[in-house]
């Protein structure tokens, strides 16, 4: 599939971060974007942005994008989010399980259990609840890549941020194994976006995240690398 071929792209994590410019600059190369998040409030803010920046001759424009308000933690709204892309004719060409959270900066000790409940069910469970519900839609029609959003902390590790490293190091190794389980013209492969200001770096890195590029740089690399990957590319760990 080359990047001049219109295609469906689903985001999870869809209303903030990566996601949110990410599915801004796909819709700008004129791509059907569709995704979830737990906001809201951010959806509706992203998609009068998405319809804003449609042409005034487009009909129904709005029809283009499909963002609902789920939460990748639970199996049945992953189930239910599947069902409604298949309703919809919106089975994706291409997945990106971006969404993810980190711990506040501590020592594993003192990491609440609550907290790291929370990364671990949003950052691999989470991507695990796509994987058994959407997959099977790309199986069917016997092509599509997964993109499954890792980490440089996914391939080495740093101190106060144990629970999101084990998280990453483990869509790692997810996305290797899925890899050898996937039928031939499909891909899955897990990506490290690079260092990007976002909130999540400003909660490990405080000021100094402004030292890094603004998501809105990281948008145009990040979507034509993705919208280029093949079958080939099944099983990598590639970086942006």
């Amino acid at each position: 599939m080359g990047e001049t071929q219109l295609k469906t792209i689903m985001i999870t994590g869809v209303s903030r971060g990566l996601g949110r410019v990410l599915a801004l600059e796909l819709a700008r190369r004129g791509h059907i974007v569709v995704g979830c998040a737990r906001s809201q409030e951010k959806l509706q803010a992203l998609m009068t942005e998405l319809t804003r920046n449609e042409p005034a001759s487009s009909s129904s424009s709005s029809s283009k994008y499909l963002l609902k308000h789920l939460d990748v933690r639970s199996d049945s709204n992953m189930k239910e989010f599947a069902k409604l892309l298949v309703e919809e004719r919106k089975i994706p060409d291409i997945i990106v399980n971006n969404a993810g959270t980190i711990n506040k900066n501590n020592k594993i000790w003192a990491v609440p259990a609550e907290e790291f409940d929370m990364v671990i069910d949003t950052n691999i469970k989470g991507t695990a609840n796509i994987l058994r519900h959407c997959l099977p839609l790309l199986i069917e029609k016997k092509q599509g890549i997964v993109v499954n959003i890792s980490s440089g902390w996914g391939r080495s590790a740093a101190a106060e941020v144990a629970p999101y490293c084990a998280s990453k190091w483990a869509i790692e190794g997810l996305s290797k194994s899925v890899a050898k389980e996937l039928p031939p013209g499909l891909a899955i492969v897990a990506l490290n976006p690079g260092v990007v200001n976002t909130d999540m770096l400003a909660s490990c890195f405080g000021s100094n995240a402004a030292f890094y590029q603004a998501p809105e740089s990281w948008a145009p690399k990040a979507a034509t690398m993705i919208l280029n990957l093949t079958a080939e590319d099944n099983g990598a760990s590639l970086t942006i």
